[in-house]
């Protein structure tokens, strides 16, 4: 399975309530660095929700970065209610779904 294959899948919480499709994917880079690679080994930190869109934030989810208002008002307002769930919180992933645990996290998904 390769990052493509996640990207728009439907995320249900444990008693099946479809919450929103997958929009992205959160890494950290915190493992080893081999000598020859630039960065260390990434890891998930978690997926991206959101509940109406399976388009991607296209960026404008970075706090830190000034942007075009009109587009970002757009894209605040089509990605609302989006929410990070930590990859703690993911009891498995299929081929067409991805299952949360049961009291799964919803965290702020803002860079």
């Amino acid at each position: 399975m390769i990052l493509g294959d996640l990207l728009g899948l439907p995320v249900f919480d444990a008693a099946g309530e479809r919450l929103g499709f997958l929009i992205d994917v959160r890494f950290v880079l915190d493992g080893a660095v081999r000598p020859d690679a630039a960065l260390a080994e990434a890891r998930i930190a978690g997926f991206v929700v959101s509940p109406r869109t399976r388009s991607s934030y296209w960026g404008y989810e970075r706090t830190e970065q000034t942007a075009p208002a009109l587009i970002a008002r757009f894209l605040a307002r089509r990605h609302r209610g989006t929410f990070l769930v930590p990859w703690a919180s993911v009891a498995r992933v299929d081929r067409d779904a991805v299952h949360l645990v049961p009291e799964h996290e919803a965290l702020d998904p803002a860079l």
